[in-house]
């Protein structure tokens, strides 16, 4: 098995910064060949070659922006989506608090405009449209959106959001008050188009309100399971502040929020004479300590390894000892995981996952059967790994009769522990 750290800077001579174009970074992370980790296989595929692309993960000593080499074409990863926020309890809890927030605060009303970029299923704008404000998602997940559409009534454009379509609905005159973009500027391959994008379609008075999970917690956390093909970028809020001032717009808040194990959401206005807030200025200098230190990126390399290695000793013995293992969570990050740890069939059962689109088909790589999470309970496997450990405590909570019956769950990161 390939190790994961690299024992000394290898620059990457043509490989080219996405946000402030310098040629030549430095190589941080090796995971490998990897499948696409959301490209879940039905039985017929499961006798086709799958495709796998690298997946190298690189930084930029010049902007600090950390990134993976490999573009895949964004129309094999999105265009048929397997994830539905809605599905989860606490992104639809939180949805409808920072809606409520922002409603309130801005003093929005039938004259605004609330777009979502990556609406996903309406999870999020529904609670402005409840509130009698009008709404517009861009979805190019097309299931997805048709969902949102159908379901919950959200108007829903299913394209893929860049400057070209935001100067065609700033035409139109559909321009926002409130622009929300969560956890989609990690996966977008032309950062500059897309946050110009933004620019076009906010009001002079408008604010973009954007999530993504934070580097700093992904390094200390050794959350390496979150870097995969949908994931290009990886961001300290050092990065954002140069990608969006390049772009005209300014960071004027930032919070840390504990969501998709560890994220800051940011807001940012037309670039203006005002001040950044002290919350801003404060995780700045925090990060002039770590964001440009190579060694503090290596350092997470070698953690990966030894994650990996305990993690494999385990279930390897508790497999010697006749223990029955499944996994919970047909997720990307999970099938990340499974992949570069080599687990499959051989150590684990099967999967399962609350998400009804996956259910009967096959993990990407290791092609575990993902089944109805009813099957812990039927089956009653002495193990289950837990592959969508950032919600470890919501799982745990819904699948109380199963650890009532004995059952115990694996969770991997930041440390291997059993619950």
């Amino acid at each position: 098995m390939a190790s994961a750290a690299l024992p000394t800077s290898s620059p990457s001579a043509n490989v080219k910064c996405r946000s402030c174009g310098k040629v030549g970074l430095n190589n941080i992370l090796s995971l490998g060949q990897m499948p696409l980790a959301n490209t879940l296989l039905t039985e017929a595929q499961l006798s086709q070659a799958e495709p796998t692309w690298p997946l190298d993960l690189e930084w930029c000593p010049d902007c600090s922006l950390v990134q993976i080499a490999a573009s895949v074409p964004p129309e094999k990863m999105f265009r048929d989506h397997a994830y539905f926020s809605s599905l989860s309890e606490s992104l639809v809890r939180q949805a409808k608090e920072i809606a409520h927030d922002l409603t309130a605060g801005l003093q929005l009303n039938a004259n605004s405009l609330v777009i979502e970029v990556a609406s996903n299923d309406g999870y999020l704008l529904q609670w402005y449209k409840q509130a009698g404000i009008p709404v517009l998602g861009i979805e190019p997940a097309r299931n997805i959106a048709r969902m949102a559409e159908v379901q919950k009534g959200i108007p829903t454009i299913t394209e893929f959001f860049n400057r070209e379509l935001a100067q065609q609905l700033a035409k139109k005159g559909q321009k926002a008050d409130v622009i929300h973009a969560n956890k989609v500027l990690t996966n977008v391959p032309d950062l500059n188009g897309f946050v110009a994008g933004f620019r076009e379609i906010l009001k002079p008075d408008g604010v973009l309100v954007a999530e993504v999970p934070y580097l700093k917690d992904l390094i200390d956390n050794v959350e390496f399971d979150t870097i995969y093909h949908e994931h290009v970028c990886y961001f300290s809020l050092t990065a954002l502040d140069r990608l969006f001032r390049r772009q005209g717009l300014m960071i004027c808040e930032v919070e840390r929020l504990p969501t998709h194990g560890g994220s800051i959401r940011i807001y940012a206005r037309p670039l203006s004479n005002m001040r950044p807030a002290m919350s801003v200025v404060r995780m700045l200098a925090q990060e002039d300590e770590w964001a440009y230190r190579e060694s503090y990126y290596r350092q997470f390399g070698q953690r990966v390894d030894g994650l990996r290695d305990d993690l494999v000793a385990l279930l390897k013995r508790l497999k010697s000892q006749n223990k029955r293992i499944a996994v919970y969570g047909a997720t990307a990050q999970g099938s990340l995981l499974l992949n570069y740890l080599g687990v499959g069939p051989d150590v684990l059962e099967y999967a399962v996952d609350r998400n009804t689109i996956t259910q009967g088909r096959f993990t990407p790589g290791m092609h575990l059967k993902v089944h109805n999470p009813e099957q812990l309970i039927r089956d009653k496997p002495d193990y289950c790994l837990l592959l969508n450990w950032n919600a470890a405590d919501e799982v745990l909570a819904q699948q109380r009769q199963y650890r009532e019956q004995g059952g115990k769950f694996i969770i991997p990161i930041p440390t291997v522990r059993v619950a």
